[in-house]
């Protein structure tokens, strides 16, 4: 399975359509970037498609009216989470605030999820 790296310009332009809030947390995941609240991803890039996850409801509305795209490695796309149209990757003609008010929705979504509890550290003992 290869992993599309996002360019530097990928990675602008998803830091610059995230909801600049002081609960998200934007972090490097195998050479793309995620987007958390609560400790829940709620958008993500992956090469040059970003990802969201929303309720089942705004899901169905978005995949109904536009061409969006699975979301991760094509054998093995992210379930819950949405591409968004392959369109909309560029700049201009409005898509960006089409992008940025579905990437809101997304992150009202998971916001309200419960928050994720972090692993517990693992274990540096030395074996005897």
């Amino acid at each position: 399975m290869e992993m599309p790296k996002a360019s530097d310009e990928d990675k602008e332009r998803f830091r610059s359509l995230v909801p600049n809030q002081p609960d998200v947390t934007v972090k490097p995941m195998f050479g793309n970037l995620g987007a958390f609240v609560n400790g829940n991803m709620f958008a993500g890039l992956f090469g040059s498609t970003i990802g969201i996850k929303l309720s089942p409801e705004d899901r169905e509305e978005l995949e109904t009216a536009e061409r969006t795209v699975p979301f991760g490695p094509p054998e093995r796309a992210m379930a819950g989470y949405t591409g968004l149209p392959e369109m909309w990757n560029e700049e201009g003609d409005g898509d960006d605030a089409r992008a940025k008010a579905w990437i809101r929705k997304a992150f009202d979504y998971v916001a309200k999820l419960p928050p994720k509890e972090p692993k517990p550290a693992k274990s540096r003992a030395v074996k005897k």
